[in-house]
């Protein structure tokens, strides 16, 4: 059974600033029911089969949810159809092929996400390339609303149409029925595609792929999930022939194997008959081949493994495997599913609270899941405490050690059960504004797991049934941990950054310990409620009460100690209430001539506590409820959020104005902070991208230490003390302004504000200039970096400096327009042409909370001896842009999908806070709302011609490469004679 949490949606006014395809017909939508109020729905009754009974549904009692419509063609394509609203007039179509990686033959390694690539390339109904510029034509942005997966058991397609009307929705089902039946396999496509696939192969982070095919390779011995990775490798890949490539999709690209959704802004039967149309021809060649045997764990063979990482931390990772389980779906089935996660969330929780309070591992944790239908696996996850790993396995094991052999207490059950009661509730609050592309993803995920799909209401009435019968006693939540943690074979590998040549003995031993000895005790934690936060002064009073935006309907309300509200209440995310409290100055308070510890506060600011209580007080007051704590650094402001519902809006509040009121200062997630940081430090070299993360926005900076990540002195050099003496002044000043949008009626939302961040003390004011934001000087040759990894992988950069501020947004949003050009050229060229790139990308950045800092970025991963090559390109696409004006179609590709893009990004409140943000103390921000849809709309190729002119100026440019560290390359040099 899947179900998921569900997404939000929300009708936006901005689709009334912006062009609208006339949407597919459907029947006139009904409001959605409001969430019952009943203290529990009516128990659920298991449904009987009949011949009616839908083919997902086939074995399960589990009562079908009914606002699907399931059928089956006569030439086997199964489908799967609905309606949903969200976002207003999107349909999401997806094909899934019951074929993977565990589908192939020792030569076929890499021809299920072969096959993936040449499909989208090109197929019967579309010639080379087109389908692509079709689909952007119809506002698809290509390789977001359009892409595909292939895994060990599936590959899937995906088409997001927005705006869908029927002749849209009619080709585009064309073409993917094409696409599985007849996509184009010559020697055209294949040696145009496989370079990409390779490049694709390429550029993924060797130390990771390395120690994910040893583990796989050691856990699931003698089965082929243990040597099958999707990508494949490079000499079947470089061997394959259009006849070898057609022979693997003959045998699995068959309509039996197919399943077809269709989830959107439609009438069901109007999607309906069109899969019926494009789909019912499709015939198989020749007889049906049974589906390979993935094999079953067997006890076989050593259980342990060691890798040397010289870029990854120590690490431990263990399997607990046994044979894959899952039969029929039914109602049974997952209520002793939950009692076995109850079990292992215990654990997990007790896990956590021993790292918090120090243990000999930073971090540990469990997961309990099916794998690829070849092994039901409890795997394990252990980032010690420095490199005694040993250590590390003997607590974590010790903590287990203690769940099977005692009964788990009633109140840490009765936590994990409100945890899952809340999120169950939320989920059937949420359900009408469930995300049509979420919907059609849940379905195609439980077809490939064996599953059937719950609605939100069902999924609860499972879970209330298994506590109404008592399923969650202490003996049986025992039981499932027992089970959860035993198994045919218990496996291992250990991770070090050095040669360690008695690693994998010395962890044979550590597994087959005594640990019943070992203490695993926890820290108590007292009663808590959400009455033991300090206390915050009297109600503030609202001293002003205006109109910020007409459409949509959005008042600033101000405090009398100095707090902003902006109040967007609306019922568009049913059940939801998102609330940012964004203060103090961000990024523009931080220094710009010294390191600061600013980039710790991601993991120690919040855990560090409220008043007398720690993280693991908070933890228990917000259990089983929709409270929590984010932060972020923005421009101009700090960000403290949460999303929680109209029932905790006051609570969550209150958590907020107390963590700036209140503060603790619990030293231990700072010296966890370091822990973590000090232990990934050399992975941040360990690739290019890993180096482009590290030293990139420093860089185009110009060495701003308010960017990029600290050295690993400055890691060394972090301590509790220098933590606090930063943050406790940025916590206490600078103005706020409080953002609350979502289904809360209008004077509950004024008055738990007024209660909680109105009630707070009157802030100082910070009246110091903000640093200037610089950005590098033109470089007549790339800067260089270094990176550790493979030999064949380099990363080149180029970046141009374009502006910043609420002065001129209309032009950032023109250069969005601009940037998709660029980014649709270079795709082209580098990588569907040349196949250097698998992930070529161009980026606008305009910061709105500063008066500079923008960027025109362009990035590409490329083979080392082919760098200047990408900086040539994009030099002749820059150029170009500059010398001529765009043709008109090729804006319309460009523009529609940023056009839909912002459209459906509009049905949301997290797009109209991204909007408004800051806008109490710069009203430009909220001013400019009003043009958006007509900056995006009316750019003209001519205007675009003169941005360019105006920020592709080739004297400004600067540009990296990122290229292997000469030791790397000495290294590759002297093992190639071996090869």
């Amino acid at each position: 059974m899947s179900s998921f949490p569900r997404a939000a949606a929300l009708a936006g006014a901005l689709i009334a600033l912006l062009p609208i395809m006339p949407a597919l017909s459907r029947p006139q939508a009904t409001p959605a029911p409001a969430p019952s109020t009943q203290s529990a729905p009516t128990a659920l009754v298991p449904v009987p089969q009949t011949a009616d009974t839908p083919w997902l549904f086939k074995g399960s009692d589990i009562p079908p949810d009914r606002a699907w419509t399931f059928g089956v063609l006569p030439n086997g394509v199964r489908y799967a159809v609905r309606a949903n609203g969200v976002p207003p007039g999107q349909v999401a179509i997806r094909v899934a092929i019951d074929a993977g990686s565990l589908m192939e033959r020792e030569n076929e390694r890499g021809f299920a996400h072969l096959i993936e690539h040449l499909a989208f390339r090109g197929s019967v109904h579309v010639p080379d390339g087109e389908s692509k510029r079709v689909w952007q034509r119809l506002g698809v942005t290509f390789g977001s609303d359009t892409n595909a997966s292939t895994s060990f058991t599936q590959t899937s397609y995906k088409l997001d149409l927005p705006s869908a009307t029927a002749e849209g929705l009619d080709t585009s089902l064309k073409i993917l029925a094409g696409m599985m039946a007849q996509p184009t396999i010559d020697a055209t496509a294949l040696n145009a595609e496989r370079p990409v696939v390779l490049a694709e192969q390429r550029e993924q982070p060797g130390p990771q792929v390395r120690l994910g095919d040893a583990s796989r390779a050691l856990f699931f011995r003698g089965q082929l999930i243990a040597d099958r990775s999707p990508i494949g490798n490079v000499a079947t890949l470089e061997a394959a022939t259009p006849e070898s490539v057609r022979e693997f999709h003959r045998r699995w690209y068959r309509p039996e194997r197919a399943v077809v959704v269709v989830v959107g802004d439609a009438d069901p039967k109007l999607l309906e008959a069109a899969v019926i149309k494009h789909f019912s021809d499709w015939r198989g060649e020749g007889a049906a081949v049974p589906q390979p045997d993935f094999g079953t764990p067997t006890p076989d063979g050593p259980a342990t493994a060691a890798i040397v990482e010289p870029a990854l931390p120590t690490l431990v990772s263990a399997a607990i495997v046994r044979p894959w389980t899952v039969g029929d779906d039914t109602i049974l089935f997952n209520q002793e599913r939950m009692v076995e996660l109850v079990a292992v969330q215990v654990v997990n929780r007790r896990l956590e609270s021993r790292a918090r309070g120090g243990a000999s591992y930073i971090s540990a944790g469990a997961e309990l899941d099916d794998i690829s239908r070849s092994a039901n696996v409890t795997s394990l996850s252990i980032l010690p405490l420095g490199n005694d790993w040993e250590a590390a396995l003997r607590d974590v094991r010790a903590t287990i050690d203690e769940a099977v052999r005692t009964p788990i207490a009633p109140s840490e059950i009765a936590r994990e059960l409100a945890v899952i009661e809340s999120a169950m509730k939320n989920a059937v609050a949420t359900a009408p504004v469930e995300a049509g592309a979420r919907i059609a993803d849940n379905l195609v995920s439980a077809v490939d797991i064996r599953e059937t799909v719950a609605g939100p209401q069902t999924s609860l009435q499972i879970f209330e049934g298994a506590v109404a019968q008592n399923f969650f006693t202490p003996a049986r939540v025992q039981a499932a941990a027992k089970k959860a943690f035993t198994g045919v074979a218990t496996r291992a590998i250990v991770s070090t950054p050095a040669p360690d040549a008695t690693a994998a003995t010395r962890l044979a031993a550590a597994l087959d310990a005594d640990v019943s000895a070992v203490a695993a005790t926890r820290g108590k934690v007292r009663d808590v409620s959400i009455d033991d936060l300090p206390r915050l002064g009297r109600p503030g009073k609202v001293v002003a009460r205006t109109t910020a935006l007409t459409s949509p309907a959005i008042e600033q309300i101000d405090f009398a100690n100095g707090a902003k509200l902006l109040l967007f209440p609306n019922a568009g995310e049913t059940g939801k209430v998102y609330v940012r409290v964004r203060f103090g100055n961000g990024l523009n308070a931080l220094p710009a001539d010294r390191a600061v510890p600013a980039y710790a506060a991601d993991l120690a600011l919040i855990a560090g506590g409220i008043g007398k209580l720690g993280q693991e007080e908070l933890d228990r007051i917000t259990a089983g409820r929709r409270l929590g704590l984010d932060f972020a650094i923005d421009d101009d402001a700090f960000v403290l959020g949460g999303l929680t519902t109209a029932d905790d809006l006051k609570d969550q509040l209150r958590l907020i104005a107390t963590k700036l009121d209140y503060p603790a200062w619990d030293p231990k997630p700072v010296a966890r902070v370091k822990a973590v940081l000090l232990a990934s430090y050399d992975s941040l070299s360990a690739s290019p991208d890993a180096v482009l993360s590290r030293d990139l926005e420093r860089l185009l900076h110009d060495g701003d230490p308010r960017w990029g990540a600290p050295t690993r002195a400055q890691i060394e050099a972090l301590d509790a003390k220098s933590f606090r003496d930063l943050w406790a002044p940025l916590l206490a000043s600078g103005p706020i302004e409080v953002q609350v949008f979502g289904d809360v009626a209008p004077d509950a939302a004024v008055q738990a504000v007024a209660a909680t961040i109105g009630a707070m003390k009157p802030r100082a004011s910070v009246a110091l200039a903000p640093p200037p934001v610089r950005f590098p000087d033109h470089v007549a040759e790339p800067v260089v970096r270094r990176h550790t990894g493979q030999p064949n992988q380099a990363a080149a950069v180029i970046a141009w400096p374009t502006g910043g501020g609420s002065d001129a947004l209309g032009e950032s949003r023109r250069l969005e327009i601009l940037a998709a050009i660029f980014r649709d050229r270079l795709l082209d060229r580098l990588r569907s042409q040349a196949g250097l790139s698998y992930t070529p990308n161009v980026v606008n950045q305009w910061p709105v909370g500063m008066s500079a800092g923008g960027t025109m970025l362009a990035i590409g991963m490329i083979p080392p001896d082919r760098t200047r090559d990408f900086f040539t390109l994009a030099r002749e696409i820059a150029a170009d842009l500059v010398a001529r004006p765009v043709e008109m179609d090729e804006l319309r590709r460009a523009q529609a999908p940023v056009l839909q893009f912002y459209q459906r990004s509009a049905t949301g409140n997290q797009f109209w806070m991204q909007q408004t943000a800051g806008g109490t103390g710069d009203p430009k921000r909220l001013a400019a709302i009003g043009t958006l849809g007509t900056d995006l709309r009316d750019v003209t190729p001519e205007a675009l011609q003169a941005l360019a002119a105006r920020y592709l100026r080739p004297e400004r440019d600067w540009s990296l490469v990122v290229l292997p560290d000469e030791a790397v390359l000495a290294a590759a040099a002297q093992a190639a004679p071996a090869r």
